[in-house]
């Protein structure tokens, strides 16, 4: 027997996930946006990192120091394909990648599009409709049919770079992680539908989390009037960061979080959500931030300083997003892949093991990071949409409050 209170929690909660959770419009308006913003601004991320790398043919000597580098800085960078995992030949030093390739999608005065198999890792040249691309150092660049790459005078290529719109590793991994979320709350909304408004199965896992979303991240920094417009957003960025946060942690490779692009593309939907539902007295406060209590006149003066810094604190708070939540997963990646580096500098029965434990307690903290970060972003973003959709009435009765207490 379900008491009326174990009812309305249940009901509450289906019209939570229903209402908005499973507005797949929502969900799929924002991918695309998202998967947008990447593809047109990353150009398979750039960081601006300085990647030491052999070209392909080149033996060099490299220590093992270098190999690990490498490797991490690998790792780091997006890519155009899906490299499951590689084997080097201890005769010939030749790599071989197990994966699979990734359409190629160049604007170069035309449309070129090929399969990234025939970059075949940087080896080949690639023709397209009469032009020539290599890829090189995680990036593609027009050449001739020899592939020659052009340096300036501090050896960075010169070479033409077409606008990269190709599907790459991690827009690849956006998408999954989007069908997953669609396939996973349809199921759920459809259980919830069956059987009465009770979770079942895993819907006993997912409700307590989309609750606390909804009463204490949505609710209490929004207020219960106007937090139902913004819920699915918000339990989609949650759901969508921590997803891919947990599958960097998997052996498949991935570092989607930890790609300045998506976690830009992420700030600036915050920021454009933010500024488009701003109410009146929220550009109020930015602009006249003092309000009624001083003359203009002597108001004019402080304006000239503090008008600015309203101005500048827009464009700050996403900025603060997308690093956070780069800087974070980046330097987590970083840390546990040099742990393991390690066990193959000391090959010893001392550092190997010493190296395997703490590898082994980062990637449990790194677990609690993967949830952290979702809920930080989640929970930064509903401020600014408080700050954005609070009115002037609203402030006057929550600094009441402050001065009650």
């Amino acid at each position: 027997m379900v008491s009326k209170k174990e009812m309305y929690f249940c009901t509450d909660f289906k019209d939570t996930v229903i209402c908005s959770v499973m507005q797949r419009k929502t969900l799929v308006r924002i991918l695309s946006v998202l998967l947008f913003i990447v593809s047109f601004a990353a150009v398979a991320q750039d960081h601006g990192m300085d990647v030491k790398e052999v070209a392909p043919g080149e033996k060099g000597n490299k220590t093992k120091k270098e190999e690990i580098k490498e490797f991490i800085n690998h790792h780091l960078l997006d890519s155009h394909d899906f490299n499951l995992f590689g084997s080097t030949d201890e005769e010939t030093g030749e790599t071989h990648h197990y994966g699979f390739p990734l359409p190629v999608i160049l604007w170069d005065g035309g449309l070129h599009t090929f399969m990234s198999s025939e970059f075949d890792h940087g080896k080949n040249v690639v023709e397209s409709n009469g032009k020539y691309y290599k890829l090189y150092h995680s990036k593609i660049y027009r050449t001739d049919a020899e592939g020659t790459i052009n340096y300036d005078e501090n050896h960075h290529p010169t070479n033409v770079r077409p606008l990269d719109l190709s599907i790459t590793k991690s827009v690849v991994m956006m998408l999954v992680t989007g069908l997953l979320l669609i396939w996973l709350f349809r199921s759920l909304a459809k259980s919830y539908a069956k059987n009465g408004s009770i979770p079942r199965g895993i819907g006993r896992f997912f409700e307590p989390i989309v609750l606390y979303i909804r009463d204490d991240i949505a609710i209490a920094n929004i207020g219960e009037k106007k937090y139902k417009k913004y819920m699915p957003f918000l339990l989609t960025t949650f759901f969508f960061i921590w997803f891919l946060n947990m599958f960097g942690l998997t052996p498949l490779g991935v570092n989607v979080t930890g790609n300045i692009a998506v976690t830009t593309a992420l700030a600036i939907i915050v920021f454009l959500i933010t500024n488009f539902t701003g109410t009146k007295d929220y550009w109020l406060h930015i602009f006249d931030p003092l309000g009624s209590g001083m003359p203009w006149i002597g108001k004019i003066f402080i304006y000239i300083i503090l008008v600015p810094i309203e101005i500048l604190g827009l464009f700050i708070k996403p900025f603060a997003l997308l690093i956070r939540l780069y800087a974070n997963m980046t330097a987590g990646h970083v840390v546990l892949m040099s742990l393991i580096g390690l066990i193959f500098i000391f090959k010893s029965w001392i550092g190997g093991p010493l190296s395997f434990g703490l590898s082994f307690a980062i990637s449990l903290i790194e677990l609690l990071v993967a949830l952290l970060q979702a809920y930080i972003f989640t929970m930064l973003a509903a401020l600014y949409f408080g700050f954005a959709s609070e009115t002037h009435e609203e402030h006057e009765a929550h600094e009441g409050e402050i001065q009650h207490l």
